[in-house]
């Protein structure tokens, strides 16, 4: 884990952009009970799903072992997907994830609930925050718990866009 860090610290130098965030994942996830269904209760905005809700990850594991991702919303009334792969680490928690053919980003694991009910998630960089839920809604000592990790870790949580999942 320390060499990816140091990878990643010296590419976001060269890019321009700089890490600000604790975007550690978690020391252990069990892929089994990860895998399935979970909405997107909020993220950080970014091109790829502006203007988009009732957005949902499902997450089925591949003969070969890595993970197909197929991700689902709705923009301007209109159903939209996009399938991905993720490639599994030797860091439990950091998954190696590729909408966009030979190009891969940081998934990072930074908090999962006990029961696997929520989890968030950041990237490589601070530019990407998600919250994930089992469920469309979060109670309310769920959405305080994670929000106060997220800022416990540097993350601007005034910046969450709340999807709409009803």
């Amino acid at each position: 884990m320390k060499i990816t860090a140091f990878f990643t610290r010296i590419l976001n130098w060269f890019t321009g952009s700089r890490l600000t965030v604790d975007n550690s994942a978690v020391g252990a996830l069990d892929l089994d009970r990860f895998l399935g269904s979970w909405y997107e209760v909020a993220r950080f905005d970014h091109f790829f799903e502006r203007g988009m809700s009732h957005t949902r990850a499902d997450y089925v594991l591949r003969d070969d072992g890595d993970i197909d991702i197929i991700n689902t919303g709705i923009r301007d009334g209109r159903p939209k997907t996009a399938k991905g792969k993720a490639k599994l680490t030797g860091t439990p928690a950091l998954l190696r994830v590729s909408f966009f053919g030979p190009f891969y980003s940081d998934y990072r694991v930074m908090l999962i609930a006990a029961d696997y009910r929520y989890m968030l998630i950041g990237s490589g960089s601070d530019d990407y925050l998600w919250i994930l839920s089992r469920t469309p809604q979060l109670s309310d000592s769920d959405r305080t718990a994670l929000l106060a990790e997220a800022k416990r870790r540097g993350y601007d949580t005034d910046k969450l866009i709340w999807v709409k999942q009803d």
